[in-house]
């Protein structure tokens, strides 16, 4: 089994998405079932609401899972397995305050050196700290060996008992820390292959430590994917307006785009353009750039024209607000200078709107106004621009400046001849 874990502690970031995109990909592939963990465990940072957030735009971008759970539901087996580790004394219970560790950590940033815990409470019995009827928090022993794995993408890994360090597992209110909980599901759901972000790489030697010590002896697979970069090449950020997928969507750009541009993004792709049912045929997780890609937004609009354009006309049109076919056909002719829904929707919106006619044109409006409803049949461009500007006695700049103000409510767009035979269908809605 495969796993998408967030944390409803904020907005999907694109790196989460691309994360549930090739989870969900590879279980497609290798015929496994996809589990949706809310890690919902740090209630102080939980957010209402976000799950379902979550949970919807998953199904916006038409990512399925086969079950899906909630980590709090398993703070008993939390518990138990920390239980466990105190009992076997391969962990203990830590009387360290805060302001203790403060200055253990202060001291190490003084001396430039990396803050590891000092081993004070180390050698507490379980029947000593349950004794002293104190609050106290449990801390796995640090490992006494290497621990090590191979990255699908990285390859062979090793870390020093001193970089994993004897961690808190479980706090003083007996919820799990993030490492336990996230080690403890892994364990319980049978997850096969875990793939996320590198960003969580020195988690998961701790992870592996915890399952260890509970004698968990399968093999999980592991791959840890570049963290995506702004143009900068700095870490996207909550500054990043475009590393917010809810923004991406309420901008207009098209879940089938965003999916195809996250799996094209540091990757050889046998086509451009794609669908996330086409990728899962081709899609290869080990021919993953091992560098941090850049988010281009104009690469992403490129993309989300390129599927806009395979869009049907009348499901176009309905995003856009209307119910017209013609106007979906329409939308498809303003691509030349749009290139998401919002934008989109701003031309259509602005055919049908109430005109503001520029002074300088309004007499040439005026005369035009009258001709154009009392030719409005004439289908072919050219022989409708001939009589109307014999019969208006217009030429040139006055001519074709008050036309497409009329007809369009815009000085600049697509030439009038491509727009004119789906407009003139519309002559009495937009000449008012």
């Amino acid at each position: 089994m495969l796993r998408f874990a967030p944390s409803p502690t904020g907005d999907m970031h694109i790196g989460n998405l691309r994360v549930a995109i090739f989870n969900y990909i590879v279980a497609k592939q290798r015929n496994e079932k996809f589990l949706l963990r809310i890690e919902d465990t740090d209630k102080e940072r939980n957010i209402e609401g976000k799950d379902k957030e979550i949970i919807e735009l998953l199904k916006k971008f038409h990512i399925e899972y086969d079950n899906i759970v909630y980590q709090s539901q398993n703070l008993s087996f939390h518990q138990n397995f920390a239980k466990k580790l105190l009992e076997e004394k391969k962990a203990f219970a830590c009387f360290c305050t805060k302001e203790e560790l403060e200055k253990e950590k202060e001291k190490a940033k003084k001396e430039k050196r990396a803050y590891r815990y000092s081993g004070k409470c180390e050698n507490i019995t379980l029947d000593e700290a349950l004794k002293r009827d104190e609050p106290f928090v449990v801390r796995i022993k640090k490992p006494k060996e290497i621990v090590e794995f191979e990255d699908i993408l990285k390859g062979k890994m090793k870390f020093e008992p001193n970089d994993i360090d004897s961690f808190v597992i479980l706090r003083a209110n007996e919820t799990p820390t993030y490492n336990f909980a996230c080690a403890i599901d892994d364990m319980l759901y049978d997850i096969s292959l875990i793939i996320r972000g590198e960003d969580h790489l020195s988690n998961t030697p701790k992870q592996i430590h915890i399952q260890k010590s509970l004698g968990y002896t399968k093999k999980i697979e592991y791959c840890h994917l570049p963290i995506i970069l702004n143009q900068d090449g700095k870490k996207m950020s909550k500054r990043d307006r475009a590393s917010s997928v809810k923004w991406l969507l309420k901008e207009g750009f098209l879940p089938e785009a965003i999916i195809n541009y996250l799996i094209l993004l540091g990757n050889k792709t046998p086509k451009e353009i794609f669908t996330l049912k086409e990728a899962i045929e081709w899609f290869d997780i080990k021919k993953l750039s091992k560098n941090s890609p850049k988010f281009d937004i104009d690469k992403l609009r490129f993309i989300n024209r390129a599927h806009i354009n395979l869009m049907d006309d009348k499901n176009l049109a309905t995003l856009l607000g209307f119910n017209e076919e013609d106007i979906g056909k329409l939308a498809k002719i303003y691509l030349e200078e749009a290139s998401t829904l919002k934008e989109l929707k701003e031309k259509i919106d602005k055919i049908f709107a109430k005109r503001e006619i520029l002074e300088e044109f309004k007499k040439e409006s005026e005369i035009l106004k009258s001709f154009i409803l009392k030719y409005r049949d004439i289908e072919d461009f050219n022989e409708f621009k001939k009589i109307v500007s014999n019969k208006s006695g217009l030429k040139g700049k006055r001519f074709f400046k008050p036309l497409r103000l009329l007809l369009t409510g815009s000085e600049h767009g697509p030439e009038i001849s491509k727009i004119y035979p789906i407009l003139r269908k519309y002559i009495k809605r937009i000449i008012k």
